[in-house]
């Protein structure tokens, strides 16, 4: 049987357009990363588009941080990484995805690249966060889930040469 993956959309901005572009990016970007990790169980996430100052609130109210920033993640599931999903649960809510477009925007002109690539790599990051990795906590880690992230945007044909 087929994974089933929903993803719930909300667009909490005005400055960019959501397009069927963009989501069916970000429903690929989900789902590259779901196969990559091999998490084959069904599962829900939600993705909020948002701009600098509606990602500024939340940072400042669940992270202290009072800036903007590119994208948080807010898992529901705790994994460690690499974990398997218990295979009783038939759904698995993996957690929220809140993005900033107006962030998104910029640092794809920072870097030089496409605002495509750089809204599937923010996607791509915040997945690894749902399924338990994280980079905060050593450099281990942060170059683990660096290896991953580049790995899942090579296959999805969205690597940086």
């Amino acid at each position: 049987m087929k994974q089933r993956i929903k993803i719930y959309f909300a667009n909490e901005q005005s400055s960019f357009r959501v397009t069927r572009k963009l989501k069916r990016l970000i429903r690929a970007s989900v789902s590259e990363s779901l196969a990559y990790e091999g998490f084959c169980n069904d599962c829900t996430v939600s993705v909020t588009f948002t701009d600098n100052e509606g990602i500024r609130v939340l940072n400042a109210e669940y992270r202290g941080i009072d800036r903007e920033t590119d994208v948080l993640s807010f898992p529901l599931t705790e994994f460690e990484s690499g974990e398997e999903p218990p295979v009783d649960e038939p759904e698995v809510s993996l957690g929220d995805i809140v993005l900033s477009l107006e962030k998104t925007q910029a640092q794809a002109e920072e870097f030089g690249h496409s605002f495509e690539r750089e809204a599937a790599f923010l996607c791509v990051h915040s997945m690894l966060h749902l399924l338990g990795y994280d980079h905060v906590n050593s450099e281990e880690e942060d170059a683990e889930m660096r290896r991953r992230q580049r790995e899942i945007l090579e296959r999805m044909g969205l690597g940086v040469k």
